[in-house]
């Protein structure tokens, strides 16, 4: 794509969802104007003109949480979406299992929550002995790994292979990796990927060294999308010391890529029975666990809340289970700062009003809803009335951003917006129906906040051929994007 001119003016195009036809025109990365649409013969003085023939011109689209490495990876291993067992599993790796070079099989994306069977190292065992092989489920909080994987990080005598939480996370980073080369270059092409379906920005809370990594990249390349880069507790004094704070311009395109929030865990996720909840799991009644885990105990959560605060860069605490969000909420109101809660999935009814009364972010996940919804029928039994309730978060005055969690569902922000405005991605009624979005809640949602196109706003835009007022969920989902524009440049399209 070649760059724009310093002034361009995009004729004909309708603004916003249901918007008046107008002219907007864009310099130097900005809306310098907005303008009614004169007799199609006017012309404007200066710059470039461009008619989009009433095509619909929208805020550009964020998708508020990603870990694109992680996203870039697994659109390059072993797919194993939709499988319905651990001998279904097992069986795909026999299928794809390659040449027994040593090489780790990789693959991603297993849900094994409503599972008639376990999953096992003896079932990869007897498909694959010899060769490495490591199983990432699709919530990010679980690794399966046969005896040869087990072996290569030191946990042999590990009974299952099924391993979880952090455990995962370290025996995950203690595989050999591809090369940081190749890895930026697929991040590379996901961004590509992203703006054309219409994203301009995202958060990524990849594991590791995310504002460094980043810094390496965009001298580079010029990524497709905004990048707001988390910082993990292992890395931040290291980013007070530099004086970094929550929304600094770092890397060699500063206007791309910004300093992100302070990523934090309370609890686990839903499909691993470890999201702190409540009210015990059915059938763990009396277990250790039986209302997950917590991964960080409240006061801890406080401290390292207080402490990033005080240095300008904002928490992000990721809480699922009901009993998580009372306690982010609590340290919230502790510390009195900015910042978000990643995921809300469960929420107490006396929590709803605290996003608003504390100015908290809720980062959520429309896909998840659809794609939970068995498990949370199964494993949150006579409380999904309050499960993804994003329909009564907005209600009590929240801010909502949605993200997909690339890779436990795919970067594209149509998938959340028809999965917030229909809750439901197959033939079955919608779930929770109360929940629902109109669509131009959910599109505000999916910009982080934008609802108009405003002179002086950055020029991100995406440019679509179908109003989506006019759409339903299948077209919504589909939704053709003529072209994306970040900073006021093509990123997608043939311009």
């Amino acid at each position: 794509m070649a760059d724009s001119p310093s002034s361009l003016t995009l004729s004909r195009v309708r603004l916003g969802a249901g918007g008046p036809i107008v002219r907007v025109r864009v310099a130097d990365g900005r809306i310098t104007h907005v303008m009614a649409e004169p007799d199609a013969g006017a012309e404007m003085d200066g710059g470039r003109q461009l008619d989009l023939d009433g095509r619909v011109l929208l805020p550009g689209l964020w998708d508020a949480h990603v870990h694109l490495a992680e996203w870039a990876s697994a659109r390059h291993r072993l797919d194993l979406a939709g499988t319905s067992s651990a001998r279904a599993v097992a069986d795909l790796v026999r299928e794809r299992a390659g040449a027994a070079d040593g090489s780790v099989l990789y693959g991603y994306g297993f849900r094994d929550g409503l599972w008639p069977d376990a999953p096992h190292k003896a079932l990869l065992d007897a498909v694959l002995p010899d060769r490495p092989v490591a199983l990432v489920s699709a919530d990010l909080h679980a690794a399966w790994l046969n005896s040869a994987c087990l072996a290569l990080v030191g946990k042999g005598d590990h009974p299952t292979g099924l391993i979880r939480e952090h455990e995962a996370h370290e025996v995950l980073s203690a595989l050999p990796a591809a090369p940081a080369d190749v890895v930026d270059g697929w991040i590379e092409e996901a961004c590509r990927a992203a703006a054309a379906r219409g994203v301009t920005g995202v958060i990524d809370f990849q594991f590791g060294d995310t504002v460094v990594d980043w810094e390496r990249r965009s001298a580079q390349f010029r990524p497709a999308v905004r990048v707001s880069a988390a910082v993990y507790p292992s890395r931040l004094d290291a980013a007070i010391k530099r004086g970094l704070r929550t929304g600094d311009e770092v890397g060699a395109d500063g206007s791309l890529v910004q300093v992100g929030p302070l990523k934090l865990f309370t609890d686990g996720s839903l499909n691993t029975r470890t999201a702190l909840c409540r009210d015990p799991y059915p059938g763990l009644e009396g277990t250790d666990g039986a209302h997950g885990i917590e991964e960080t105990a409240p006061d801890e959560l406080v401290r390292l809340m207080r402490h990033a605060a005080a240095h300008g860069i904002e928490p992000a605490v990721h809480a699922i289970g009901d009993r998580a969000n009372t306690v982010a909420l609590d340290a919230f109101e502790t510390v009195r700062c900015r910042g978000r809660i990643e995921h809300a999935q469960l929420l107490s009814p006396q929590d709803l009003p605290r996003f608003a009364q504390l100015g908290v972010t809720a980062g959520v996940q429309p896909r998840h809803a659809t794609d939970d919804r068995d498990v949370a029928d199964r494993h949150w039994a006579g409380r999904t009335e309050r499960a993804f309730a994003y329909g009564d978060l907005l209600a009590a005055g929240a801010r909502l951003e949605f993200g997909s969690d690339a890779p436990v569902s795919p970067l594209d922000p149509w998938l959340a917006i028809a999965s917030a405005v229909s809750r439901t991605d197959d033939e079955r009624p919608a779930w929770h129906p109360e929940q629902r979005l109109s669509v131009p809640d959910a599109l505000v949602a999916a910009a982080r906040g934008r609802r108009l196109i405003r002179v002086g706003d950055p020029a991100d835009l995406v440019v679509v051929d179908v109003d989506p007022l006019d759409a339903g969920p299948d077209t919504l989902r589909a939704m053709p994007v003529h072209a994306t524009m970040t900073n006021g440049r093509w990123t997608h399209g043939t311009y």
